[in-house]
């Protein structure tokens, strides 16, 4: 029997789903036209008025917004209410020194843990659930969106935050915890320190994890399944649009549904901006449509992935996004070739015996882009055994050849030597300057 957080809306017809995204788009649109200059110059220089959006399809003449128009307005000009309506603010580090920042309205937090709720019951939880929260808590939107989500079930939140992981298995063990919440890199780091104590699975009433914030594969998937016995959920969100729980998995795992109640998602070319055609690859547009502190019409998120808008075993309706293949903003270009972490990922866990503790170096010599992949030598190979580790090197190396298209050099490193991550994993370090 499937488990619904609000059956009524997670199971709505199509068409009542359409019609009920473009009045609220309509709304959407006309409050930044009204409240957010930067929104109404943009419209005004494209010709369009809140009055043009008669249908969905009205969408695509609107203007896109992208993280550096959040920049351009920083902190506070894209906010459509006044300060004295904000209750919370998020922001994002950024890479030039500002970050972009949201605000949230109450009504804001309120969907926000109605999103997370839905998130949670998806993956089994209810009121008797334990959920320890192991996302940052502070300016980062995961600690907190999950937090409130699982207070809105009705569930134990146990608000432990990143870092200190032997503390957090204890507090697995003791408390009967059943539901973790964090980034899939700490959740190896936390399977590997389990092991380290002494400890296994089996010491772990854990039924499922929610694990977000940054690209994953299907193999790191298995992996955190098997060492901590659990069920390895994938969810979807970013500060801008909202944080965690814009999308997530049910027990199908066969894409993350959006909540289309409150986003409009969109697969645009990467390059052109253009629609592409249905089920093909491309960057996620969203368009927030009931968020009242920073709403957002035509957000480039830049992750690429595929729409599904079939019905869903699970018998919900809402839209299925594909497991995001990695980010645009991610992706290396290589000797001419596009390269994502993930695919390395994959390759790297296709192997066997590699646990996904790994690092790409980039760095340009000569003129020409060299790639290399530092992983840490399983505790498997005997390390004196120079012939068996140079083996499993060519090995690891014919297989990145053969799925990159590109040479990539093999450093085999010390167990552990790669540091390990209590948030997002740092994989890239480009040392190349273009």
């Amino acid at each position: 029997m499937e488990l619904y957080w609000n059956k009524e809306v997670e199971t709505m017809e199509r068409e009542q789903i359409w019609s009920l995204q473009l009045e609220r788009l309509k709304s959407a649109v006309g409050r930044v036209y009204e409240n957010v200059p930067y929104y109404r110059k943009k419209m005004q220089e494209a010709g369009i008025e809140p009055g043009d959006i008669k249908s969905l399809e009205d969408l695509e003449n609107l203007p896109i917004t992208n993280k550096q128009d959040l920049r351009d307005t920083y902190p506070f000009g894209l906010f459509a209410v006044p300060m004295e309506e904000i209750v919370r603010i998020h922001a994002s580090s950024g890479t030039t020194g500002k970050q972009t920042v949201v605000g949230y309205t109450q009504n804001d937090i309120d969907m926000w843990a109605d999103c997370m709720a839905r998130c949670l019951v998806m993956e089994g939880a209810d009121r008797s659930s334990r959920v320890q929260v192991a996302y940052g808590y502070g300016l980062f939107t995961g600690g907190l969106g999950a937090h409130y989500g699982a207070e809105k079930l009705g569930a134990v939140s146990i608000p432990a935050s990143s870092g200190n992981t032997q503390r957090q298995i204890t507090m697995m063990i003791d408390f009967g915890v059943t539901h973790l919440c964090c980034t899939p890199s700490y959740a190896m780091n936390i399977a590997e320190v389990l092991t380290d104590m002494g400890h296994s699975k089996d010491d772990l009433k854990l039924k499922s994890g929610c694990f977000g914030a940054e690209p994953w594969s299907d193999g790191m998937r298995t992996e955190i399944q098997n060492r901590l016995g659990l069920r390895a959920y994938d969810i979807y969100g970013l500060s801008e649009i909202m944080g965690p729980a814009v999308s997530h998995e049910c027990r199908y795992q066969s894409g993350l549904h959006i909540w289309e109640d409150n986003f409009i998602a969109e697969i645009t070319h990467p390059d052109t901006g253009l629609p592409v055609k249905h089920g093909e690859p491309g960057d996620l547009v969203i368009t927030t449509i009931t968020k009242e502190g920073i709403p957002l019409i035509r957000y480039k998120t830049r992750d690429i992935c595929t729409l599904n808008y079939d019905k869903c075993e699970c018998g919900r309706t809402h839209v299925r996004m594909s497991k995001p293949a990695g980010r645009t903003d991610d992706m290396l270009i290589i000797r001419g070739v596009n390269v994502f972490p993930s695919q390395i990922e994959s390759v790297l866990l296709s192997v066997g015996d590699v646990q996904p503790h790994y690092q790409i170096l980039v760095d340009r010599v000569n003129n020409a882009d060299t790639m290399t992949v530092e992983i840490e030598i399983p505790e498997s190979i005997v390390t004196d055994n120079v012939r068996g580790v140079e083996e499993f090197g060519k090995k690891i190396s014919a297989q990145l050849g053969s799925v990159l298209g590109i040479n990539a050099k093999v450093r085999l490193v010390e167990p552990k030597s790669i540091a390990r991550s209590e948030g997002k994993a740092k994989r890239v370090i480009d040392n190349r300057r273009i």
